[in-house]
């Protein structure tokens, strides 16, 4: 199973890189298919999600998103979208940190010097207005900074946040193509039995938080929630008994899987009941 997930950075190639190796691996990009997803989840046109991602959201768009939902969902959709068929380079939506514990997945960096980028959508989009071209992709990078430190906590552009950092001002599309191939066919990034449950198991934790979030009865509730071997593991402090079993119903049917550690409190069980 060919998993590779990569960053989209406005200029610097990657998406030829993407194309090329969805072609020599056989296997699909993941892109639009997410937008179309989040959209209907979250019940806004598909457009209005795109300017989310971008930062070309205006004031009212930005005020009125839900931004924990956005987060939950696309992390739902990416990783369940990894767990099917026989793999897929997934570009984007931080793809790169919510795989990165997986180990066949192959977390990539296309990148390239911020003049560089600027000449190469200057050209793309036929312009000469240099200004314009790179308030654009200073927005967009800021945009994508503000996402990744929100969602995953961390600097998005630290190399070691990646198997590989491919710099394409120096280093052809062809160039990165078969590296990224090597990579894939390598022993290290080998899909394997506990690699694949690794996975599994990450999808289990995603999905149930994407179901916990879309249930009314359990939206506004603050649970942690983590998967290991096949087993969903709740924890968490509720106001009461009833918001407890809203959890575990709720989560139990996402899971599919009837081996839960329930580790929910609820608050009136342990408050201390005076006469």
């Amino acid at each position: 199973m060919a998993l590779v997930a990569i960053t989209r950075e406005m200029g610097s190639l990657g998406k030829d890189v993407a194309s090329g190796l969805a072609e020599a691996l056989a296997v699909p990009i993941v892109y639009h298919e997410v937008i179309d997803h989040l959209a209907d989840r979250m019940r806004v046109r598909k457009s209005h999600v795109v300017r989310l991602l971008d930062g070309s959201a205006n004031l009212l768009e930005r005020l009125t998103a839900d931004k924990t939902s956005l987060s939950i969902f696309t992390a739902d959709e990416i990783v369940n979208l990894a767990l099917k068929g026989k793999g897929a380079v997934i570009r984007g939506w931080g793809a790169t940190h919510l795989l990165r514990g997986v180990p066949h997945a192959i977390c990539v960096r296309v990148c390239a010097p911020f003049e560089v980028r600027k000449q190469r959508m200057m050209d793309r989009l036929g312009t000469a207005d240099e200004g314009k071209v790179a308030d654009e992709i200073q927005q967009n990078d800021e945009a994508h900074t503000a996402i990744m430190r929100r969602n995953f906590s961390v600097q998005w552009t630290d190399a070691e946040h990646y198997d590989v950092v491919l710099n394409t001002q120096r280093v052809s599309v062809k160039e990165c193509i078969d590296k990224v191939v090597g990579l894939v066919k390598s022993a290290e990034f080998a899909e394997t039995e506990p690699s694949r449950k690794r996975l599994e198991d990450l999808a289990m934790a995603w999905r149930v938080k994407a179901a916990l979030r879309l249930s009314p009865r359990t939206r506004s509730l603050r649970v942690s929630v983590m998967a290991q071997d096949g087993r969903l593991t709740l924890a968490g402090l509720l106001d009461n008994s009833d918001e407890r079993t809203a959890v575990t119903e709720v989560a139990a049917h996402a899971a599919g899987a009837g081996d839960i550690d329930d580790q929910l409190r609820s608050a009136d069980a342990v408050r201390p009941r005076f006469q």
